[in-house]
C-alpha cells in the first residue's frame, strides 16, 4: 500500500508526503521532481520543447511506476488525475487525499515561491489567478472522483495536516510501520 496526494499546486503536497513518510517510517516522492530527475530538464522546459502532450504521456508511466511501490507517500502532479489511467493506478496503489485551498490562497502561495515560473509553465493564456480558477473549475470533479478523503490546507499548519490525515484513515498505528 502506498498514500497519495492530489491537488492543485502550492496546497502542500510535497510539505505533506514528506511529513507523512517521516511519520509513518515510509519513503516519499514528488512525481513532478521525479519526472524532471528522469527527463533531465524543468517540466517548464519539457513543455516547451515537447509539448503538454509529452509531459503528460510521461506523467503517466511515472506515475503507474510510483503506484507499484510500496510504502510510498506520493506527491502527484496537479493534473495527473485528469488522465484515467493515473486515476486507476492511484486507486489501485491506496489511498488518495485530495489537497484543498481556495484559489486566492493558492495563488499567493505560488506568488511567494520563486522557484514556481522557472519550473512549471502557464497552462493557459490566461496565467496569474485567472488560470488557477479556469483548471480549478475543470480538475475539482476529478480530484472529488479520485480522492478518498479530502483535506482542506488553510489557515492549518503541516503538522495538523499530517495527524488529521493520518488519523482519518487509520494510518497511526505500529502495524503500519511494521507491519506482520
Amino acid at each position: 500500500m502506498s498514500l497519495i496526494l492530489i491537488g492543485y499546486r502550492a496546497t502542500g503536497k510535497t510539505t505533506l508526503a514528506r511529513l507523512l513518510a517521516e511519520r509513518l517510517g515510509w519513503d516519499w516522492v514528488d512525481a513532478d521532481v521525479e519526472i524532471e530527475r528522469r527527463a533531465g530538464k524543468s517540466i517548464a522546459r519539457i513543455f516547451a520543447e515537447e509539448g503538454e502532450a509529452a509531459f503528460r504521456d510521461i506523467e503517466v508511466r511515472v506515475t503507474a511506476e510510483l503506484c507499484r511501490r510500496e510504502r510510498l507517500v506520493i506527491a502527484a502532479g496537479g493534473g495527473a488525475p485528469m488522465r484515467e489511467e493515473n486515476r486507476r493506478a492511484m486507486r489501485a496503489a491506496g489511498p488518495v487525499v485530495w489537497l484543498r485551498a481556495l484559489p486566492e490562497m493558492i495563488h499567493r502561495r505560488m506568488s511567494g515561491d520563486a522557484t514556481t515560473a522557472g519550473r512549471r509553465p502557464d497552462l493557459t493564456d490566461r496565467g496569474g489567478l485567472g488560470e488557477i480558477v479556469e483548471l480549478l473549475r475543470r480538475r475539482e470533479p476529478i480530484y472529488r472522483e479520485t480522492a478518498l478523503l479530502e483535506i482542506d490546507t488553510e489557515g492549518r499548519l503541516p503538522e495538523q495536516l499530517a495527524a488529521e490525515i493520518l488519523r482519518r484513515l487509520s494510518l497511526g498505528s505500529d502495524a503500519v510501520r511494521n507491519p506482520s
